[in-house]
């Protein structure tokens, strides 16, 4: 090496060591971590953006033959269960012409899901209970149907998995979430369906279907319900005027070849908005006493997210340990809600240091607001404003040297890369107690927003309390809930 270049180097070397040192005045009070920078490989990302729209659906194999093995497996009990788990687009064929639209509508919907939750969160934390609602016998049938618009542009369903449903077993697809309690489908006959990919599910086709009385458990642990000739029927509204009415039941439901369980309550939707456009229904991964893995008393439950403009597939899996190499943090109880899966975060690393930001801003408060969940169904992740700015300043500190440009939709931080094969940008990591983090793959926080070379930063700030870690920060990690032990844990790239 010739010495200029000797000098060059080591001259950057002392100027970044500077730099971070300004920037971070305490953080060296703290070891350092050994990776603080990595490579995004723009030339690949870009190749896979631009093949999104030419994907051929029908060449999609492992669907048809997991739904052909699914309708000849013989039902069995088992303890362990598990499922593929496919992304949106492998499903449901996009109408979009370019990717940039594509990825716009995608946070059109994030935006949607976010506004659900958060209401969700301020109705809880605002103490509206069961007792606040019309009784069973005042909700008249009626009072459960509203007309249905299309959900194309709304719906947030972005995880999918082939479910069997009925005896025998059907397969639908069913939408991922574990922001719901109330798994559903929808039936015949449909005052109103949106479409979906399979045909849609007729309870007399199936033995095992059976009508829940207004005065069962199940019922009464639906919050917006109503009775009809002693059947219970119910409502769920995500908040952005999407919503699923008709009765409650108990089916068997299937999970291919690995078991099946009886007599899990589900919603028959004969009235519902297009919320999870492709899919028939939604598998509810909540903490409520509704959903599946309450239901099926799990002690764990995981899955892993594929890139969702990819082919691949992962699995959803039932009582299974987590990997022996997992970071893991602990799962809170919200004793206002029991859906959401609050999580312990300590704070955030950029560049390998760690952020000034006080650990309050991700802690719930004595009266349950506030702290920090884990959601399948939100994309992108939310961080209150003084997080996220910390995040965002420190992230544009270290990348000096990329050709900044505009903001795009909820994206205030982008760069055009247009010019460029490859960069080497800052590591984003999470932060957790005993000193245990989580480095994202490059792939996970800096994201193209079209196919010409425009990336953002995929982070955004809220205003709220509540902050959200959404599944682009979620893929090729392996989530595992252990329900038993109140522990997250996440294994990278065990997919």
């Amino acid at each position: 090496m010739a010495p200029n270049a000797y000098f060059c180097f080591f001259f950057s070397t002392i100027f970044f060591a500077f730099s971070v040192i300004s920037l971070f005045p305490l953080a060296f009070s703290r070891d350092l971590p050994e990776t603080t920078h990595t490579f995004l490989d723009v030339s690949a990302s870009l190749e896979q953006a631009r093949a999104v729209l030419n994907f051929d659906h029908e060449t999609v194999k492992p669907l048809v033959q997991q739904k052909e093995h699914l309708q000849q497996a013989q039902v069995r009990n088992s303890s362990f269960f598990s499922v593929q788990v496919y992304p949106r687009e492998s499903l449901y064929k996009s109408s979009h012409e370019d990717y940039k639209s594509l990825v716009l509508a995608r946070l059109e919907r994030d935006s949607v899901r976010v506004e659900s939750l958060t209401t969700k969160f301020q109705l809880a934390l605002d103490g509206v209970k069961k007792s606040d609602l019309k009784p069973v016998e005042e909700l008249l049938p009626e009072d459960l149907s509203t007309p249905v618009v299309s959900g194309i542009s709304q719906g947030s369903g972005e995880y999918f998995s082939s479910i069997g449903v009925g005896t025998p077993a059907k397969p639908f697809y069913m939408a991922l979430d574990t922001g719901s309690d109330i798994n559903w489908l929808q039936c015949k006959p449909c005052a109103n369906c949106y479409q979906q990919s399979d045909p849609i599910f007729d309870p007399n086709s199936s033995s095992s279907y059976k009508s829940v009385s207004c005065v069962s458990p199940q019922c009464q642990a639906v919050r917006i319900r109503g009775c009809s000739a002693g059947k219970c029927l119910y409502r769920v509204s995500y908040g952005d005027k999407s919503y699923t009415t008709g009765d409650m039941a108990t089916e068997t439901v299937s999970f291919g070849s690995s078991g099946a369980v009886n007599n899990i309550a589900l919603g028959c939707g004969h009235d519902n908005e297009g919320l999870f456009v492709g899919a028939a229904g939604l598998l509810g991964l909540g903490g409520g006493s509704l959903s599946f893995p309450s239901q099926i008393k799990a002690s764990s439950f995981s899955y892993c997210l594929v890139d969702r403009f990819s082919s691949k597939h992962s699995t959803l899996d039932f009582n299974s340990a987590p990997p022996a190499d997992s970071v893991t943090t602990t799962l809170l109880k919200n004793e206002k809600i029991n859906t959401f899966y609050f999580i312990g975060l300590d704070g955030l690393s950029v560049g390998g240091m760690p952020l000034p930001i006080p650990a309050s801003v991700f802690q719930m408060d004595a009266s349950g607001n506030g702290g920090v969940i884990i959601d399948s169904g939100t994309t992108i992740t939310r961080l209150q404003t003084q997080a996220y700015n910390a995040l965002r300043d420190a992230f544009v500190q270290l990348t000096r040297d990329l050709p900044s440009t505009g903001g795009v939709s909820l994206f205030d931080t982008c760069y055009d890369l247009s010019s460029r094969t490859s960069v080497q940008v800052p590591t984003v990591s999470f932060r957790f107690s005993e000193g245990k983090s989580l480095t994202l793959p490059v792939n996970n926080y800096l994201i193209p927003v079209d196919s010409v070379g425009t990336y953002c930063l995929a982070f955004a700030p809220s205003s709220f309390s509540l902050s959200i870690i959404g599944n682009v920060q979620q893929q090729g990690t392996r989530v595992s809930y252990d329900l038993a032990d109140s522990r997250l844990a996440f294994s990278p790239n065990k997919c």
